[in-house]
């Protein structure tokens, strides 16, 4: 098995693009999902990961078909004349130098060393490998959003960004809902999508700043601990019998428990920071640029390979064109709506004043 080191990387990337744009009439399943201004067609073998690509997106309905067309091939040593994967040769590794390397070749690329697991990237042709051991050799997180560095990579080339947020939103408007794993992110997402909140999704979205701030949903999964799933009342509405994921969580859709037309859009208002707070009630208080974009930009920048420069200036642009507030979340999923929803509706008296406070 041939070992890759920094100074090889960009000729194996390119050797295992070449690799399966030769192969690509021996992958047996081909899927395509409409995305916001883009079409992406996946080249895989059957399984798990192809039944997830028909499963885990929200295709975008009524846009005209997007000529930038982009082609992802899911490959292994099972399919065509595709290679083994190769394992990092170099003693030191580090995702700066390695997505700069590739950078500079013109590429894109993320390497996770316990699978040999490889993704490589061509944003000019919008052609990308995804080379794995075998077919179920992949990161136990890729089923809930498959080629998601993907996406990040050809967004973030044309200025937007996949961002590691949730949305609320009412008639068009929303909040972003950002933080760290365990803040009540994902709990309030459910709270409003159970209470008659829309929502555009949860974990990523698509931040586009061409016209302020607007998300799009891309991936429809929603996830909860059983503590959760249970307080939500969604042992109820969905059952227990279905398997667990690799993080101990039940697995759902938009559609399941909010079951009506996802919006395209969410104009975004504002920014929120949930926080469990313990009390009876739900409140929100104004909090500091530098707080939110540590709750935006963390999470968001370390789960995204590469573009790290450009995501911290992103980041840094949403909250600066954001109000900022601190979400503290009360006991009861209808009064947590209710109040993101009272607020959403008093958005602009409110925003104006607080984002031009000191």
């Amino acid at each position: 098995m041939p070992r890759v080191t920094l100074d090889t990387l960009p000729d194996y990337a390119r050797f295992l693009l070449a690799a399966a744009e030769s192969a690509a009439g021996r992958f047996p399943v081909r899927r395509t999902v409409r995305l916001p201004g883009l079409d992406l067609t996946a080249h895989l073998d059957a399984g798990a990961l192809a039944d997830a690509m028909g499963e885990a997106f929200i295709e975008t309905s009524g846009d005209p078909p997007d000529p930038r067309q982009c082609h992802i091939f899911i490959g292994h040593p099972g399919i065509g004349d595709m290679p083994a994967p190769a394992s990092w040769g170099d003693a030191r590794f580090t995702e700066h130098g390695f997505a700069q390397k590739l950078a500079e070749a013109g590429l894109r690329g993320h390497h996770f060393h316990d699978l040999d697991f490889w993704q490589v990237y061509d944003p000019g042709r919008r052609v990308g490998v995804q080379l794995m051991r075998s077919a179920d050799a992949y990161p136990p997180w890729e089923q809930g959003a498959p080629l998601r560095a993907f996406l990040h990579w050809e967004y973030a080339a044309r200025g937007m960004r996949l961002a590691h947020a949730g949305t609320l939103g009412v008639e068009g408007k929303g909040v972003l809902l950002a933080g760290a794993g365990g803040a009540g992110k994902s709990g309030t997402v459910v709270a409003g999508l159970l209470n008659g909140l829309d929502s555009v999704g949860d974990d990523y979205v698509l931040i586009d700043l061409g016209n302020g701030v607007t998300a799009r949903p891309l991936f429809s999964v929603l996830k909860q601990d059983p503590k959760g799933f249970a307080r939500l009342g969604l042992e109820r509405r969905l059952g227990t019998d279905r398997p667990l994921n690799w993080q101990g969580k039940h697995v759902f859709h938009i559609t399941e428990i909010a079951p009506r037309p996802i919006p395209a859009t969410l104009d975004i208002l504002m920014l929120m920071v949930p926080h469990i707070g313990g009390g009876e009630t739900s409140s929100i208080v104004p909090i500091s640029r530098k707080d939110a974009m540590i709750a935006l930009a963390s999470s968001g920048i370390a789960q995204m390979p590469g573009e790290r420069e450009s995501g911290f200036r992103f980041f840094s642009d949403v909250t600066r064109l954001l109000p900022c507030y601190r979400l503290f979340l009360g006991t009861h999923p209808e009064e947590i709506a209710g109040t993101i929803a009272d607020f959403l509706a008093r958005a602009p008296d409110e925003a104006e004043r607080d984002h031009a406070g000191p």
